[in-house]
């Protein structure tokens, strides 16, 4: 299992915003496991905190040219600006869980790449902590696209970028890159690449109050005959740069990705779109599973409020009435009174009432569920049904019986749990099937 990471010890720097030309001085400081990461103002009062997550994004039509993040304390407007290339630093690094004090509303510029940052994560040092690293892993494509743009992520068993950039102006000709990131990749042929805009832009950019602390030494700037009073550090800068703007971009979704990017001309409107779709995914998939209360406290028996208090099914869907035994690791037995008012019969057979199948098997599901959830390191997770195998229906299951379900412990490991579960009427198998859950981080 691969482990969060923070920083050893704290490190200070200082610069210029290159937007706001503000001097700001900061500070990298150690973070507790699952933090993530958390701006302070160290200038304002109380100290409020900012956490990088896409919950706290600034709309990028209000905060041009950059990615903002920020939250209302006490009636105050708390805002950090141009944050990717610090975020695309951390990304590439690895860390997961670091706090970042500065006195000013944007990040210093350095030298207008990510390398600065990632120098500072080395010079603070690595340090693993006691907690797995969570991954977002997608497993369907998602996308977006708006006008001659495009983003793609895809299923992947790593993080690989592909990026095609391409400007109506011959002085920004088109390129491409494909790369698969590591902490070394990221360090030599990423995060070195640096800002870029038009010379003719600059007046303008100016007008809208922005570049106030921009120079030659820190953006690259591009006029009629070539670079202006710099020089390229790779001959496709410009499309190392758009790589690592959207790595930092997409960390705001608050943990690191394995899946496969392609984009098309994505700056950081569409990649913060791209983010608040993915949080949009996370949060869905977390509805459709089955949350471990934070605490599991008391004994067996279980009525049905108490497991309420457990399983977020509600009738009709609540299928199991008491648990009546629980050992952790081990197994759990629950009890569903079956009666002819139960809504199935309605139409499961009219005359002839019988409870259906996949209705018995999913009542063993539920009582697997609280087993599995039960256990003190599982607090807080979420289960998810994966898969059954080896299901036999034997007899049918009428008003007026008593259903007991055991479920014992095959195999629990930190991410997975397999069990093998049986229903029973008065001692006779009614049905038994092998179930698989997936056990996530909430």
């Amino acid at each position: 299992m691969e482990k969060q990471k923070t920083i050893e010890k704290e490190v200070s720097f200082s610069g210029y915003g290159i937007h706001t030309g503000k001097e700001v001085n900061a500070k990298f400081k150690p973070a507790l496991a699952d933090s993530g990461v958390n701006f302070v103002r160290v200038d304002l009062p109380g100290k409020p905190v900012v956490k990088a997550h896409i919950s706290n994004i600034i709309d990028p039509k209000k905060r041009l040219r950059r990615t903002s993040i920020g939250i209302k304390k006490n009636g105050m407007d708390v805002e950090i600006h141009t944050i990717e290339h610090i975020m695309s630093a951390l990304c590439g690094t690895g860390i997961d869980n670091i706090i970042v004090e500065l006195d000013s509303e944007e990040l210093p510029g350095l030298d207008g790449s990510a390398q600065g940052f990632a120098d500072l994560v080395k010079k603070a040092g690595i340090k693993e902590q006691n907690a797995e690293k969570e991954y977002f892993t997608p497993r369907i494509p998602i996308w977006l696209e708006e006008n001659d743009r495009s983003l793609v992520l895809l299923p992947h068993d790593s993080f690989e970028v592909s990026y095609t950039l391409s400007y109506e102006n011959p002085l920004l000709s088109s390129q491409f890159m494909s790369v698969n990131i590591s902490s070394e990749i990221f360090e030599k042929e990423i995060a070195p690449a640096r800002t870029f805009c038009l010379n003719e832009e600059v007046e303008a950019l100016k007008k809208m109050g922005l570049g106030k602390g921009a120079n030659y030494k820190n953006t690259i700037v591009i006029g009629k005959k070539g670079i202006i009073s710099n020089k390229l550090r790779f001959s496709n800068e410009f499309v190392r740069h758009k790589i690592a703007d959207l790595m930092g971009d997409l960390y705001l979704l608050g943990k690191p990705i394995k899946g496969k990017i392609i984009a098309l001309k994505s700056g950081h409107s569409l990649n913060i779109k791209l983010v608040e779709r993915m949080f949009s995914y996370i949060k869905k998939a977390k509805e459709a599973g089955i949350k471990s209360p934070a605490v599991f406290s008391g004994m067996p028996p279980f009525n049905i409020t108490d497991i309420q208090n457990i399983l977020p099914h509600r009738y009709p869907f609540l299928l199991i009435d008491r648990i009546i035994e629980l050992e952790e690791d081990k197994r759990a037995v629950g009890i569903k009174n079956v009666t002819i008012n139960e809504y199935f019969f309605e139409g499961h057979f009219p005359g002839r009432p019988i409870m259906p199948g996949v209705l018995i098997v999913e009542a063993m599901a539920q009582v697997a569920g609280v087993l599995l959830l039960s256990k003190s390191s599982n607090a807080g997770k979420i289960a998810y049904f994966m898969s059954m195998n080896n299901v036999k229906f034997r007899r049918t299951v009428v008003p007026g019986d008593q259903l007991v379900f055991e479920v014992e412990i095959v195999k629990i490991k930190s991410k997975t749990g397999q069990v093998r579960t049986k229903a029973s009427v008065d001692g006779n198998i009614v049905s038994e099937a092998d179930l698989r859950f997936s056990l996530v981080k909430a």
